[in-house]
Order: structure tokens, then sequence, then C-alpha cells
């Protein structure tokens, strides 16, 4: 009986098993034949369409200013990054952790390139965790989580007493960037309209900007101390981004047997900038549209638009339409989909976007003081130019902003390339000659100058790229990917960019121009048969045209419909 029992059942379950599938078939090719639905999804189209960049910026200031909290994140990571390349130049902290080497003394390579590393090997743990937490939980919770986390995380950084302990330190503190990294883009270029996209999505490069001046302007302060307080009191402030610590909460002990300054954090936070603003930012509606809950979606839309309720209609419908187009294309989102079909081509373009932005002198910018300290300048000079440097990239990163809505994002790509290409072997033709101090300052103007471009091109324009080649399905997994294929890129050319640099390695100085150069112009032949133009389509052309295989050259020309679904 229980034989029997087994074979009538087996075959009970496959057709419930299809009739589920059907009827999700058929609901969605409902919801795709509303002729009401399409109507307004097609106005709301048309209009994102007509919106110039200050008639979008007038209209949804909300949505601009909830985008750039996002993307103001960013700044931690940007911080700690710049902060390490800091280090490694300051007089302190080379004698307290450092090797003699002639006069001065000199962070040993596999040190330095450990600091530079580890908190690049935890955010690509953080990059593959966030995409999963974002999917259940959405953008606005999983960013409030990573700035707890990253509260935590500072702690250890901060009483570190060795290499070894500063470098576990910025590994956890890793993991919470990767969260940032991989939701602000994706929050931004959702909340905000077509015309916006570039703008905002840009700022992600404006926040590693600002990361970078207040690094300069701490370590420049606290360079002449010859105490542990050179690094401590930068590692410190890294507090200000997540919560506000209130200065009557620490208290001081000297410890005159050791003689150093010790600070006791009794706990007292009585601020939390970051963490209130995002506890009251809206979600994504896309995000919410793809979990069913469009009342919610609707309220999010309200919030960031301009409060018209046929504006916000139309809105809606036109971000169901485009989500129910891709769920005829998959279910449930996974990292596999990532690499089935056409997204395939898209998570590839997205990697290598991301990848690339390590080849094309980033790295000289990362390391900007040392950089000019191994090119010739002096000690105190470096610093004052690497302040310079990271004003003249905020300035550069403003500059974006208005390049992004008049050309196309594959054309600042690859003018800003080819022009970091001429410059980086230029760099490398002076630093080859026979030195003396003006070819110094050269090395110097010219390691400025390629910050200056990949900051008002290469670098913003790769996160609006980004942003938008992954299908809404799966962007919160395709921007954490990305994100991945950024770090599994830099990790080893940070070992490889201080080896050139350091002189316990090759001791090349300016002629990385020469390795730097030669890496761009890879990035530069790929961009030109890769990478499509992006610029005024929504995302249910993109999804289109990617479904089409659509060549890369091929997409701005292209014409679609303001009626196809296909």
């Amino acid at each position: 009986m229980s034989v029997s029992s087994q074979e009538t059942s087996t075959p009970m379950e496959k057709p419930m098993h299809h009739e589920v599938e059907k009827v999700e078939v058929e609901q969605t090719e409902k919801v795709l034949g509303d002729g009401d639905l399409l109507s307004e999804a097609a106005a709301a189209e048309n209009k994102e369409h007509e919106m110039g960049v200050w008639e979008a910026a007038k209209k949804h200031p909300w949505a601009c200013l909830w985008a750039f909290t996002m993307c103001f994140t960013i700044v931690m990571e940007s911080f700690d990054m710049f902060l390490n390349g800091n280090f490694v130049a300051q007089s302190a902290f080379q004698k307290k952790y450092g090797v003699r080497v002639g006069d001065g003394y000199v962070i040993p390579t596999k040190w330095q390139t450990a600091l530079f590393q580890s908190g690049q090997c935890g955010a690509f743990v953080g990059v593959f965790v966030a995409g999963p937490i974002t999917n259940r939980i959405g953008y606005r919770w999983t960013t409030i989580l990573a700035l707890i986390m990253m509260n935590a995380t500072i702690f250890i950084s901060f009483f570190a007493d060795s290499l070894a302990l500063l470098v576990v330190g910025q590994a956890l503190e890793g993991v919470p960037w990767g969260f940032f990294i991989a939701n602000a883009p994706a929050y931004a270029s959702e909340v905000v309209p077509l015309a916006l996209r570039g703008a905002c999505t840009a700022t992600l490069q404006m926040s590693w900007s600002i990361g970078s001046i207040i690094v300069a302007a701490a370590t420049y302060s606290y360079n002449k101390r010859t105490d542990e307080w050179a690094w401590r009191a930068p590692l410190a402030l890294q507090w200000l981004f997540p919560v506000s610590v209130d200065p009557r909460s620490l208290t001081y002990k000297v410890d005159y047997r050791s003689n150093s300054l010790k600070l006791i954090i009794l706990t007292n936070i009585e601020k939390t900038p970051l963490l209130v603003l995002l506890f009251f930012a809206p979600e994504s509606p896309w995000w919410l549209i793809r979990r069913g809950r469009k009342a919610e979606a609707l309220r999010s839309i309200e919030r960031l638009g301009d409060g018209n309720p046929e504006n916000t209609q139309q809105s809606l419908a036109m971000m169901e339409r485009t989500v129910e187009i891709e769920a005829q294309m998959g279910g449930s989102p996974n990292l596999l989909d990532l690499f089935k079909g056409v997204d395939l081509r898209r998570t590839t373009i997205t990697c290598l976007v991301y990848a690339s932005q390590n080849f094309a002198g980033n790295l000289i910018a990362n390391q900007a003081t040392f950089f000019f300290e191994q090119a010739g300048i002096s000690h105190d000079m470096s610093f004052q130019l690497n302040l310079v440097n990271s004003c003249l990239q905020f300035i550069a990163n403003a500059l974006s902003w208005f390049l992004t809505p008049y050309f196309g994002r594959r054309t600042i790509y690859l003018w800003g390339t080819a022009t970091n290409i001429t410059l980086l072997f230029i760099l490398g033709i002076v630093a080859s000659i026979p030195q003396n101090p003006a070819t110094n300052y050269v090395q110097a103007v010219l390691g400025i100058l390629i910050s200056f471009v990949f900051a008002g091109s290469i670098g913003p324009i790769s996160y609006t790229i980004i942003s938008e080649t992954s299908s809404v399905r799966l962007r919160a997994l395709s921007t954490g990917v990305g994100r991945a294929a950024y770090y599994v890129a830099e990790i080893p050319m940070i070992y490889l960019a201080s080896q050139m640099l350091n002189a316990t390695g090759w001791d090349l100085a300016g002629k990385c121009g020469y390795v730097w150069g030669a890496t761009a112009v890879v990035c530069w032949v790929s961009a030109y048969f890769f990478l499509p133009e992006l610029k005024d389509r929504s995302y249910r052309e993109l999804d289109i045209l990617f479904n089409r295989k659509t060549p890369a050259r091929k997409f701005r020309s292209t014409v679609i419909d303001v009626r196809e679904n296909h």
C-alpha cells in the first residue's frame, strides 16, 4: 500500500508545480497587457526623457538629498584608505614601526602592503554578504547595520599597539566598507530620476575626495608630532562619520612609566548623524516593488518626488512595468543569475569597469604623499602637496557634474582614460632622465594632474556606468560582485604599487608611469569594443537592448519604442 501511495502522490506533485509557474506567467502577462498601466508607464518614461537636469533637481530635491546621504557613507572607506597611505609617510609612525634605511626609517614593504590590503580583503567579504542581506531587508536597514558594525571595529584600530593588530583592525573595518560601496551606487541610481542619475552617482567619487581632504588636513596637522597621537588622533576622527562622541565622555590618563598618553573612552554616544538620517530615509521604491510592497513604494515615490499624485502614480506604473519585464527573465535573484544569459554580459561590463579603476593612475592618488616623497619632494612639502591634490580632486568631482548630463558615459570614460595614458607615459619619461629639483617637481605636478583627470572623469563615470548596467532585479548583487572584482584587481596592484615606490622595493618613483600607462591602454581598448553608451536610457530600454544582444557601439543609435516590452 505504501508503494501504491507513493506512486499515486508523485504524479500529483508535478501538475501542481507547473500550475504555479503557469499562474505566475499569466499574472505577468496580465500586468504587461494592462492598457492603463502601460499608458501611465509610458507617460512617466516620456516625462523622464524630456526632463532636464535643473528641472529634475528642482522637482526632486529630497531624492538628491537622500542619494547624497547614502553616498556620504563612502567617506569612511575613503578616509581609512588614504589614512593608511599617509601613515607610512609619517615620521613618528615610521620610527615606531619601521626599519632604519639610511638616515631615516621606512615601513617594510610587506607591512606596508598588508596595511593597504587588509581593509580591501575585509571589504571583499563585505560586498558578497551585502547583496543577499540587501535583497532581504533593503538598502536602508543594511546600511544602518553596517554603520553600527563600523562603530565597533574602529575601536580595534584605535587601540592597536602593533602593526599586526592594526592590520586586523583594518580588515574588520573593511567588512562594513563593503556594505557601503555595494549599496550606495545602487540606492542613488534608484531614488533619482533619469536626468540626475549621472550626477548623483558621481557623488560617490566626491565622497572619496572629501575623505582624502580630511585625511590630508589631519595628517598634515599631526605630522610634526613625535608621539603615538600622530596616528591615533587621525584614527579617532573616523568616529565623526557614523556617530558624534560627546567630548565630555572622553577622559585622559597619563602613564609616566611608559611615557605615553592613553585614551579611555567611556561610552556615552549622544548623537548619531548618519544613523539618524538613514533611519528617516525612504527605502528605494524599486526594491519595495520587487518585494510586492506597492503601497509602501507609492509612499516612497511621494517622498522622493514633487508630491503630484498623477506623477507619483505614473512613476509607480513605470517601475512596476520594468520589474514585471525583468520577472519574465528570471525568478528570485541569486548570485548565479549574474552569470547566466544576457546578465553575464552586464556583470562582465560592471566587473571590468570597476576593476579598471586600479589601472589608470588611481593608485598614485591613493598613495600621493608617499609618491611625492619618492619623487624627491621634501617631507613637509609632500604633505602640503597631498592636501592640494585632495582639494583639486574635489573640484574635479564637482566639474564632473556638468560633464555627465551633456556627454555620454562611454565618451567620458574613453577620453579620460586616453588623457591619463598620455600623462602617465610623460611621467615615466620625466623620471627616466637625469634628476634634479625641476624634474622632481614636474613628477609631482604630473601626479596631481593624473589624479585630477581621474577624479573628474574615469572615477565618477565608473560609478554611473556600474549603477546603470545591471538589471534592477539583480542590482544589489551586481554592484557587490562588481566591487569584488575591484578588490580582486586592487589587492595585487597595491602590492605592485608598494614594490614600485618603496625604497626597500624597486624604488622606481615616477617610472611607475610606464606600468600604469600600459595597463590603462588595456582598459581603453577593452572599453572601446565592449562598453555601451547608457546615457538617457531608462531601465526598461536597457533591459531590452541587452536582451536583444545589441552591439556596444550601436546602443546610442538604436531606437526603442515606448510601447515595447521585449
